[in-house]
């Protein structure tokens, strides 16, 4: 991993920031799951206590970066739940920065451990920005540096995988498939079809979070969930078609029979439940 000449570069012009706790390396190229168009997202990890110098950031990465106006924000520029980083390219190469207070990861985790998690608003996360995201990044992330050992210590906290926090996750969004379809009917009437759609993606993204935790498995970005959630050895068989005619259908502006795939969806979602007892 370490060869990766990107990597190389960025871990060895940051590493010397003075308050900088750890670098890892996250997204699909954290988990191996990465094509040849996949960007790099590294999470830049500080004690609450004692924050990096953002100024120092924006000097150290200005060397590497292809365009010297590349954006590197102030911390809570993006909100609360992704407080911060960078959007660049090195080397023609997508380069995203991410900042992490240890303080709150560390309580998210805690938490997930015992069931407990919340859902945010956070702009770039249309399905919302669920707290154990911060938990799965720990979990699936390739520590690039981490020089206390911070992130080894966390990610021995994040398996295996909590029953609580499975039991949880399909409690919370589990009973939500059917109210966005339902929601869905009644905007149909009126075809209303942004709505539609909305409660459409509500329905998909809520039933991937179910199936992700019945895996066992972290959903850190609602991008390509139910597509991957369809590859997991528990699943909907045939989701990821019935995912594309779906919004094919919606596309087409036949929004019952796009409603009917979904509640087949559901239906389908439920029986493995029962059948997994959970």
């Amino acid at each position: 991993m370490m060869e990766d000449p990107v990597l190389v570069r960025v871990v060895d012009a940051l590493r010397g920031i003075e308050n900088l706790t750890a670098l890892v390396l996250g997204g699909s190229r954290g988990r191996g799951t990465a094509g040849p168009m996949s960007d790099y997202d590294i999470g830049l990890y500080y004690e609450p206590g004692a924050p990096f110098n953002v100024e120092t950031l924006r000097s150290a990465i200005a060397p590497l970066v292809d365009d010297p106006s590349s954006t590197v924000t102030h911390f809570g520029e993006w909100g609360p739940w992704v407080n911060g980083g960078g959007w660049l390219s090195i080397g023609g190469v997508e380069v995203d920065l991410l900042y992490r207070d240890l303080g709150g990861v560390r309580a998210v985790i805690a938490d997930a451990r015992q069931g407990r998690f919340s859902m945010n608003y956070q702009v770039g996360h249309p399905h919302g920005f669920c707290s154990t995201i911060w938990m799965g990044e720990v979990a699936t992330c390739r520590p690039l540096f981490d020089p206390f050992g911070v992130i080894a210590e966390l990610k021995s906290q994040t398996w295996p995988y909590p029953e609580a926090l499975k039991n949880a996750l399909i409690t919370r969004f589990g009973w939500e498939v059917d109210f966005a379809i339902e929601n869905a009917e009644i905007a149909a009437r009126r075809a209303e079809r942004t709505h539609i759609a909305g409660c459409a993606y509500r329905a998909l993204c809520c039933a991937a979070q179910v199936l992700f935790a019945v895996n066992g498995r972290y959903l850190i970005n609602e991008k390509g969930a139910v597509a991957e959630a369809a590859t997991y050895p528990i699943t909907i068989e045939g989701l990821a078609e019935a995912q594309a005619e779906i919004w094919r259908d919606i596309g087409n502006g036949d929004h019952a029979r796009a409603l009917q795939r979904l509640r087949g969806l559901s239906e389908a979602l439920r029986a493995i439940l029962q059948r997994e007892g959970v």
